[in-house]
């Protein structure tokens, strides 16, 4: 099995996206990027480097002069300027130079930080994806934004610095959390509401040979989430229009992720944040009734939350945390709205009122008054 995309910016090839069910086209992919002479650091996390560590760097063993690896602690709490910092360090000593690269080993935090020292340590060096949860194979290694938070704000440092290749191998789903696919199902729900409603259908007439990860099926599923995610880059490559229409469900899912502290994860509070976002859609006239509920048990099918019934959270709060995420434009909020399924538009005249009102409707326990 092999799957190839090709990711451009302004008609000129980037970098492709290559899918196979194993590590062992690495190696051969890696090498069509002329590392002969290179090193390559290997950047990745506690949690990852017990599984993969050793068979990405035999495969790179075959492309390149040196492999090397730097291992942080798992966790969002290390995605942070310390652990950069470590990271510089580790460089320096070791005289990594321009001509060199670093290799990303992980799911979003680790994908994101190599991302961020890449294109910072002097003043930018290439860099590879290797994503190993589902959520960074459809989302965070596409498209070449990198950051880390700072303090409890996600994302605040940053920079748009796009990898040298995209290398997904869809067998690291069999070693994946539960929990962890569920979240990475809350990026793909959000591709199909956005921008495909036949995708969306698909994803549901699929949903329990997706659950049981079925790999055929998860291809498909992986392929045409990626596809989403390229065409919409190529259009916007540094989120100055219609890339924003990604950040459906992100504008108050970022606000809950702050407040939790990070204890749900990423994708389980974009889910929740879309059903937000479906809610102001509805009450705004746009979609019906039956089509936010039918959201809502979609996203339910997929064990993603739909309620911030129970979280202790405060409204006021989370509206106050959407204020600080970097999605601000000129002091109003860049919200996305759908028009239909599989139409998101941009919009900047929501209102707090607006908002809290769906997070008030959040708060209601399911099956009461909720749909």
């Amino acid at each position: 099995m092999s799957n190839r995309l090709t990711v451009h910016k302004d008609g000129r090839e980037i970098y492709d996206i290559v899918m196979e069910n194993s590590f062992e086209r690495l190696g051969a992919e890696v090498s069509r990027l002329l590392v002969a002479e290179r090193r390559l650091c290997i950047v990745t996390d506690s949690c990852v480097a017990p599984l993969y560590l050793e068979s990405v760097r035999e495969q790179l063993r075959l492309s390149c002069r040196q492999v090397d690896s730097f291992t942080f602690p798992e966790g969002e709490e290390h995605k942070n300027l310390d652990t950069v910092r470590s990271l510089y360090e580790y460089l320096i000593q070791a005289r990594y130079d321009r001509n060199d690269m670093l290799v990303a080993l992980g799911g979003g935090v680790v994908g994101d930080l190599c991302g961020f020292t890449a294109a910072t340590y002097l003043r930018g060096i290439p860099f590879i994806q290797i994503p190993t949860t589902l959520l960074s194979q459809v989302d965070s290694s596409i498209g070449g934004k990198t950051g880390v938070d700072f303090d409890a704000y996600k994302n605040m440092v940053g920079a748009f610095h796009m990898p040298s290749l995209v290398y997904i191998n869809t067998a690291v789903l069999n070693t994946l959390p539960d929990e962890q696919l569920v979240s990475g199902m809350g990026e793909i729900v959000k591709h199909g509401l956005i921008r495909n409603r036949e995708y969306y259908h698909w994803m549901k007439e699929h949903s329990r040979r997706i659950i049981t990860r079925d790999l055929s099926v998860c291809e498909e599923l992986i392929l045409e989430s990626d596809r989403i995610k390229r065409d919409v880059v190529e259009q916007d490559p540094t989120e100055k229009g219609a890339r924003a229409l990604l950040n459906f469900g992100h504008t108050l899912g970022h606000g809950v992720e702050k407040l939790m502290n990070f204890q749900m994860l990423h994708g389980q509070c974009v889910a929740v944040g879309c059903a937000g976002a479906a809610y102001i859609s509805f009450r705004r006239g746009y979609i019906r009734e039956e089509e936010l509920a039918d959201i809502l048990h979609t996203l339910k099918q997929f064990g993603l939350p739909v309620s911030l019934a129970g979280t202790g959270l405060v409204p006021e709060q989370i509206l106050a945390a959407t204020k600080n995420d970097k999605k601000m434009d000129s002091g109003r909020i860049r919200f996305i709205l759908l028009h239909e399924i599989g139409e998101a538009y941009v919009d900047r005249t929501v209102t707090d009122e607006e908002m809290l009102d769906a997070v008030r409707w959040l708060m209601e326990e399911p099956g009461q008054t909720r749909l």
